[in-house]
């Protein structure tokens, strides 16, 4: 069996680590309420950030029952992630969906990550 653990080295973790995929984000994904930005590593992992601002998602029982449930999704499928560092972020409204709605858009959002990843890699190793 796999390890399926989320440790540290499957996060970002600095400011350093978030302004990496802010400043040129490769890959941008989005669904209801959330909109995920990604760029290539060279770690051979995916890492992981969250952002999950009191603007957009006012009580703190959501912002962490939303968080929890993107590091579970996260956690879960690591290992058919490709080598990127992402970073989720909360739109206004995504706290209105409920726990089943949120897994459907996380499981489509990963999938199409991994298609856009596979996409644009074949022709960066062609060049």
């Amino acid at each position: 069996m796999s390890c399926q653990g989320f440790p540290r080295q499957l996060r970002l973790l600095t400011a350093g680590d978030y302004g990496y995929v802010f400043e040129q984000a490769s890959y941008k994904v989005h669904a209801k309420g959330l909109l995920v930005l990604a760029r290539d590593n060279s770690l051979g992992h995916p890492r992981v950030g969250l952002v999950f601002s009191k603007k957009n998602v006012r009580r703190a029982v959501d912002r962490n029952r939303l968080k929890r449930l993107v590091r579970e999704s996260i956690r879960l499928r690591q290992h058919r992630l490709p080598a990127v560092d992402i970073v989720v972020l909360a739109r206004r409204g995504v706290h209105e969906l409920d726990n089943p709605t949120l897994h459907r858009q996380l499981h489509g959002l990963w999938r199409r990550l991994e298609k856009e990843v596979g996409k644009q890699s074949p022709a960066i190793s062609a060049s």
